[in-house]
């Protein structure tokens, strides 16, 4: 792993390269490591989920989606921490204006049974909806296309070799857009994850001693 496990700037420059467009492939570690990242580095967490979905799971519009992310992007100065692509929504616009980008790449076997069981706790009320007054039901969860774990199952590989050729253009040390390079996969059954948060923070803490 490299020095300096999060920021693509070096030690000489400004720490105010601290925001980070998160590419996830499924719910459940996204919002983990989002909001487990945004708090290491004391910027706000953008949940696209949320912005996405209103109550009663009504969708919102391009223009209304666009309008709330970039205010969500710029209610602090430092930067942001945001999970979710939507790009027929405007998502996109996370993920070009981003310093970072982080891909989280697990092995379906991990995370999925990690869903199921956060399903199965929104549908019995013991956990928060993806987005509030948003309530899963039975037949929706296990008899819909529309369901989380059908998306898991349809879109992993879809999304994974979406990520493979952002990585072949922006990935750090490799991509072809070398002026642009900023994506990192990170990958395994959690340990990677684990220390790549755990070297983040060492590395701010051993920033702000030398400050």
């Amino acid at each position: 792993m490299a020095s300096l496990p999060f920021f693509r700037c070096g030690k000489g420059e400004s720490t105010a390269r601290s925001s980070i467009s998160g590419v996830f492939i499924s719910w459940d570690p996204q919002s983990t490591a989002g909001r487990a990242l945004a708090e290491i580095l004391g910027v706000p967490y953008i949940s696209m989920d949320r912005i996405m979905w209103k109550p009663g799971w009504a969708t919102t519009h391009r223009e209304e989606f666009t309008a709330e992310l970039v205010a969500a992007m710029e209610q602090d100065e430092r930067g942001w921490v945001a999970d979710g692509e939507y790009t027929n929504r405007g998502g996109l616009l996370a993920y070009e204006t981003s310093t970072d980008v982080i891909w989280l790449d697990p092995p379906l076997l991990l995370y999925f049974p990690r869903i199921i069981l956060r399903t199965f706790l929104r549908l019995l009320r013991l956990e928060e909806p993806c987005s509030p007054e948003c309530p899963e039901r039975v037949n929706e969860v296990f008899f819909s296309k529309e369901s989380i774990l059908w998306w898991c199952i349809s879109n992993h590989w879809i999304v994974r070799e979406r990520n493979r050729v952002r990585m072949a253009e922006i990935g750090l040390g490799e991509g072809t857009d070398v002026e642009h390079r900023r994506m990192r996969r990170i990958g395994g059954w959690g340990t990677d994850l684990k220390n790549w948060l755990r070297d983040v923070q060492d590395m701010l803490s051993s920033e702000a001693k030398e400050d």
